[in-house]
């Protein structure tokens, strides 16, 4: 419901069309191959195919497209995630409708849009943007593999269906998740799932 809503504001607002509204990550990246849209508005906490990993594909595929993820948090995890993958905005979902506009306006038009709760959080300097001072926690010490990995298996998907959506076969799945808890010290897939909530990796 709201996904439509947002599509129909957006719709009445000048100079901008939308080409599509789906409902999950998978989608999005099929979507934006095919049309080639000048900005793919992102929700952080989307089904399927993780986030990032879509947009990682999308900018690889569609150079000319720039990422605007929309999210109710702004976990540094996130902020982080979102620098890696060169997205030009990310908008915090209790800004009002009307900065919305702006940010997808402005990233459009080739610039960037962060709102000041996520830009408090980032420095940049001569070589870019980063985080400034990120925490140092657990989830820092693993790699984006190992962490696309974490979040799946907190969604309760089973290692055929994250092998699948990650391009990878089961058994490299499995040796992920031992990687994972023994660098975590975990022991099972369910305090692995309260790491990630812990950690911000995902929303309970």
């Amino acid at each position: 419901m709201m996904r439509e809503a947002m599509a129909k504001w957006l719709e009445n607002v000048d100079n901008i069309q939308v080409v599509d509204a789906v409902g999950n990550a998978d989608d999005a990246l099929r979507v934006a191959v095919r049309e080639r849209p000048d900005v793919v508005l992102m929700d952080i906490d989307m089904p399927g195919l993780g986030c990032f990993s879509a947009a990682r594909s999308i900018t690889a595929q569609c150079p000319e497209t720039s990422i605007l993820f929309v999210s109710a948090f702004y976990h540094d995890r996130y902020i982080e995630q979102a620098l890696a993958v060169e997205a030009a905005g990310y908008v915090t979902k209790n800004e009002p409708f009307e900065k919305l506009i702006d940010a997808i306006q402005t990233v459009a038009a080739g610039g960037v849009y962060f709102s000041p709760e996520v830009q408090s959080r980032i420095t940049v300097d001569s070589q870019g943007a980063k985080l400034t001072d990120p925490d140092q926690t657990r989830a820092s010490s693993l790699t984006r593999r190992e962490l696309e990995v974490v979040r799946y298996i907190a969604r309760g998907m089973l290692n055929k269906e994250i092998a699948r959506i990650m391009g990878i076969s089961a058994k490299t799945v499995e040796q992920h998740t031992f990687h994972l808890m023994t660098k975590l010290d975990i022991h099972s897939r369910v305090d692995l799932t309260r790491f990630a909530i812990r950690e911000g990796l995902i929303e309970a």
